[in-house]
């Protein structure tokens, strides 16, 4: 069956580093668009970085800098660096699997916690 397992989430340091990842299985990796969103408490879920089958990469502007996304698709892994940690980063972090907005697949989320 399809499944999406993220890995890395803790807690870090304001100014810290943290590297997410999310192994896939179950479906053709390589064709899907892959993206990572989170959702604070109490907030909408919004997209943080997605990376296209081709490795053509996007982020919100706000996100733009600090974090990267990447994928290794011999592993079936997407990866999210994210440098400069801010408090306002805490939030669940989802890995999404998206093929031409027709089939979608999420993971069960990893918790991100920027605090001192």
């Amino acid at each position: 069956q399809v499944q999406l397992v993220e890995s890395g989430g803790g807690l870090v340091q304001p100014g810290g580093s943290l590297r997410l990842s999310c192994a896939a299985s179950g479906f053709i990796f390589s064709i899907y668009a892959m993206g990572w969103y989170r959702q604070a408490p109490g907030e909408q879920r919004e997209l943080v970085a997605v990376i296209t089958r081709g490795g053509t990469t996007n982020y919100p502007d706000s996100l733009k800098g600090r974090f990267t996304i990447s994928r290794d698709n011999a592993k079936k892994t997407v990866y999210l660096q994210m440098n400069s940690l801010k408090p306002e980063d805490t939030a669940v972090y989802y890995c999404n699997a998206d093929l031409n907005s027709v089939v979608a697949y999420w993971g069960q989320g990893t918790q991100v916690t920027v605090s001192s």
